[in-house]
């Protein structure tokens, strides 16, 4: 399947600042698939080592970190001469081996003519031992489950992502039978999500049966982790703090709540595991703000903050969400209170900006759901699960501070009224860069 991080690789291959790669990103998003596609499409062979499934690999990285040392056992390993440039050379589960995550330091510094390409868990590469990590030495590219554009090339609805990508200068609606035929694929992707067997799953069989299967083993998968990659106390209170997630965000006020967890829970006996789960990646945080000044990380409340699924697909699973809600016309995006559109949007925007995530709230009478820097610029988005386009919260927003532009992401097609600019919510990808042209 096509993945948009395919064109990043690419200019990886070619960078004149092109060190090792770190490909990181939560399991299960395909790092192993695309750095195996990007090799067999864009150089003569492939070195691949896995260093969870043959640990002993290991062994070649302990004795001492020279290149040549180390290239002419890895040749022998895999059957032929690995050579600069012409080959890539993929080290899989590297967080398996603190010695070979250590030596990318070593080919970077004595043998960057060697095309190296690293993948690893989140959680596993920053758990390596002190004094492992190469600092400076790498490059760094991440990785999430596919976007809502991504799901459209793989089920052969390309003609629609280019429809909704060409928009690039004004705010004119899309055709409206174009409009809806998003809407209703939008609701697909919001039970199916973005991990990448789920989509394939889809894209082959149309069985949403077998998608929630394949979403249950990810999240056994997930809840497995919990017990390898950290201690026997910190494992109840992951499991807590995971299962309460869905609750969490139907709440009419989505911040979230130590209580809600565990009856007179207190935040800083949960801290640890949640931090846990964001090292992961299998969460994302969006932390409150109360003024729109730049940059907005040094005005966060670190003690305020929402939560997000990595995935709304596996959200829809944790929430058993029956999959007779697709036909129920929009009932599937007001459900738990429009925690499905917000958990959506701050996936996409996410995976599509890589920006951190904020929301805004000014002493109980309005609340912004997104707030974001991009190019130096702060916006806000109010999201809506239907397609009112009252926003009151924008309102007192532009009062208090003085803007001139506003956004929402609702169901509407994309319009302006105003100095509100309506982005739909399969068009998600748009924003900020149209308010920009």
């Amino acid at each position: 399947m096509k993945r948009d991080i395919y064109s990043k690789l690419l200019k990886w291959k070619t960078s004149k600042r092109r060190k090792p790669l770190l490909l990181k990103g939560s399991r299960q998003v395909g790092k192993t698939y695309i750095l195996q596609e990007f090799g067999a499409r864009e150089y003569d062979k492939i070195a691949y080592f896995n260093f969870e499934e043959i640990s002993s690999l290991d062994d070649f990285f302990q004795r001492d970190l020279i290149p040549d040392k180390i290239l002419s056992n890895l040749s022998i390993q895999v059957g032929f001469e690995i050579r600069p440039e012409h080959h890539l050379v993929i080290f899989d589960e590297i967080q398996n081996s603190n010695a070979a995550l250590n030596s990318l330091k070593y080919f970077n510094e004595k043998a960057n003519e060697y095309h190296i390409a690293a993948a690893g868990s989140l959680l596993g590469v920053m758990l390596s031992k002190p004094r492992t990590f190469p600092i400076g030495k790498v490059n760094f590219l991440n990785l999430y489950p596919m976007t809502f554009l991504e799901f459209l090339d793989a089920i052969d609805e390309s003609g629609l992502r280019d429809l909704i990508e060409n928009k690039t200068n004004d705010f004119s609606p899309y055709p409206m039978p174009f409009h809806e035929r998003l809407i209703e694929l939008l609701r697909v992707y919001f039970f199916i999500g973005g991990m990448p067997e789920a989509v394939k799953e889809y894209a082959e069989s149309g069985n949403f049966s077998e998608v929630r299967t394949i979403h249950s083993e990810i999240i056994n998968s997930y809840l497995l982790d919990f017990a390898k990659h950290t201690t026997p106390t910190e494992i109840p209170k992951i499991n807590l703090i995971w299962d309460s997630i869905p609750a969490q965000l139907a709440k009419e006020n989505k911040k979230f709540i130590f209580s809600a967890v565990r009856k007179s829970a207190r935040a800083r006996e949960y801290e640890n595991a949640i931090q846990w789960l964001e090292n992961a990646g299998l969460i994302m945080k969006s932390y409150q703000v109360n003024t729109a000044k730049y940059p907005l990380k040094g005005y966060m409340n670190r003690n305020i903050f929402k939560v997000f699924m990595l995935d709304i697909g596996i959200l829809a699973a944790m929430t058993k969400l029956p999959k007779n809600i697709l036909i129920e016309g929009d009932r599937l995006f007001t459900e738990f209170k429009g925690a499905f559109v917000e958990n959506y949007v701050a996936q996409q925007l996410q995976s599509e900006k890589e920006v951190d995530l904020f929301y805004w709230t000014s002493n109980g009478r309005a609340e912004v759901d997104f707030i974001i820097e991009y190019n130096e610029r702060i916006f806000p988005l109010e999201v809506k699960a239907g397609i009112s386009p009252k926003s009151k919260s924008l309102s007192v927003y532009a009062k208090e501070f003085k803007s001139q532009t506003l956004t929402r992401c609702t169901l509407l097609n994309l319009r302006q009224d105003g100095n509100i600019f309506n982005f739909p919510l399969y068009a998600i990808n748009l924003f900020p860069d149209l308010l920009m042209v």
